[in-house]
């Protein structure tokens, strides 16, 4: 995100690249998921998607180019003695690393063995990243081991093939997180052993869950789709997930345009933060309540079909969502009170319907529906004074006919305005349902 942000900012070239060498890990699903959330956050690609497993040809050329320069050699040690040198290491305390026997190595190949592709690392020296976020990071070369560059089955590995896609690709500006801090110096080494320029990198701080520990699938949500699975707005996640990171003043919401013309790199925090699920929560809120109805309704009737709920069958989505955005923090809770609008059967929640759905309430039903019946202009403008002047009639307090008839419309006491929950019902489910909930009076009269 960050990315996307510095190239819109910058007027530069956002670029979506997959990387996709470690065939174990990446998997078609965890692509999608990639793609998934890039789509629904909205956060377009002018380049890409790049898949590097579509790409090693040319990662193949560039090994054989630095074998011929001298810059990587073929290491022929099996990996049970890699694993026995670094458990020696580990036991004396020492960092546990390659020990470069085969850099130089001249001799006849072992038999049976298919070699692996190292980097030649320079011994001396250090590398200086020059972090647009973390500052000036010194690392000495003779920290570094060789890196492998190329398994025993040919296949390329991440720190070879992110070097030869950025000098490809002229990536100038890597934000990335602080994880692969470790990987820059070699990606360095390999740039400047090809001769090229590497780019600037800025390396931005790990997200923790609440408890300050690194993020897990413990945590709750991890993946951006689950988010939006959990009913979260793209533009209220985007907006915390910035402010998580990123400060500007005191600031707390941010449209799209404002982040992508106040974000500068240079103000990222340089210590993690901690998810904040309420944070998050009263973000998501503020945006169900504040942005354009029809904004909100593109997600809301995914979330209705969650809930075996056809968005087809009730009133529009624009007024399901003006009518609940007060009272719902999330998506879901909005699909799970709007359910009762778009569907023919319900029923009733057992403390509500004993306590409202009794004998006092019978006459009050019964002059509602004789008022409804009349009501051919069935919106909530027309039906406000209905229900006003019917209260007046009876003689009693409004909640004496709101309750009863909330609890007929909707199966609960929890609702928008009466006049409101008729409008989003509609005239034939309404007056169906105040009917039922005479029937159901009448029925537990004689139980």
């Amino acid at each position: 995100m960050f990315s996307y942000l510095y190239a819109r900012r910058h007027g530069g070239d956002f670029v979506l690249r997959v990387e996709d060498t470690d065939l174990e890990r990446s998997t078609p699903e965890s692509v999608n998921a990639i793609l998934e959330g890039m789509a629904w956050l909205n956060l377009e690609y002018d380049e890409g998607p790049f898949y590097q497993t579509q790409r090693f040809d040319r990662y193949k050329e560039i090994v054989q180019q630095l074998l011929a320069s001298g810059h990587a050699y073929y290491c022929y040690m099996p990996k049970d003695e890699l694993d026995a040198l670094r458990e020696g290491q580990m036991a004396r305390g020492e960092k546990p690393r390659y020990d470069g026997r085969y850099r130089d190595f001249s001799g006849t190949p072992p038999e049976g063995v298919a070699p692996v592709v190292r980097f030649k690392n320079p011994l001396d020296g250090e590398v200086v990243i020059d972090d647009m976020v973390r500052g000036r990071v010194v690392i000495r070369n003779e920290e570094l081991d060789d890196l492998i560059i190329a398994r025993s089955d040919g296949t390329p590995t991440y720190n070879l093939s992110v070097v030869v896609d950025d000098l490809d690709m002229g990536i100038t500006h890597v934000v990335r997180g602080d994880d692969h801090l470790n990987n820059t110096p070699r990606q360095i080494n390999i740039f400047r052993a090809l001769g090229a320029t590497p780019p600037v990198y800025g390396h931005l701080p790990m997200i923790l869950g609440p408890d300050g520990a690194k993020l897990s699938k413990r945590h709750g949500a991890v993946s951006v789709m689950q988010y939006h699975e959990e009913g979260y707005l793209p533009d209220a996640l985007l907006n915390y997930l910035v402010r998580l990171g990123w400060s500007h003043g005191d600031q707390e919401v941010f449209s799209r345009d404002e982040m992508m013309r106040l974000f500068d790199v240079a103000d990222v925090n340089q210590s993690a933060s901690a998810i904040n699920p309420d944070k998050l929560l009263w973000l998501n809120q503020h945006y169900i309540k504040t942005s354009d109805p029809s904004y909100v309704a593109r997600f809301l009737g995914w979330h209705l079909g969650r809930v075996d709920v056809d968005p087809s069958q009730g009133p529009a989505l624009e007024d399901v969502v003006v009518a609940l955005r007060e009272r719902s923090r999330t998506l879901v809770e909005m699909a799970q009170q709007a359910a009762c609008y778009f569907r023919d059967e319900l029923s009733y929640d057992d403390d509500a319907a004993a306590k409202h759905l009794n004998t006092e309430a019978e006459p009050v039903l019964r002059a509602v529906i004789e008022a409804l019946q009349a009501v051919t202009d069935w919106r909530a403008a027309e039906l406000e004074p209905l229900i006003k002047n019917t209260v007046k009639a009876l003689g009693i307090k409004f909640p004496l006919l709101a309750q009863p008839m909330r609890v007929a419309l909707t199966g609960s006491t929890a609702s928008p305005s009466i006049d409101a929950t008729l409008a989003l019902v509609g005239r034939e489910r309404s007056l169906v349902r105040l009917q039922k909930a005479l029937t159901f009076i009448e029925s537990s009269k004689s139980a």
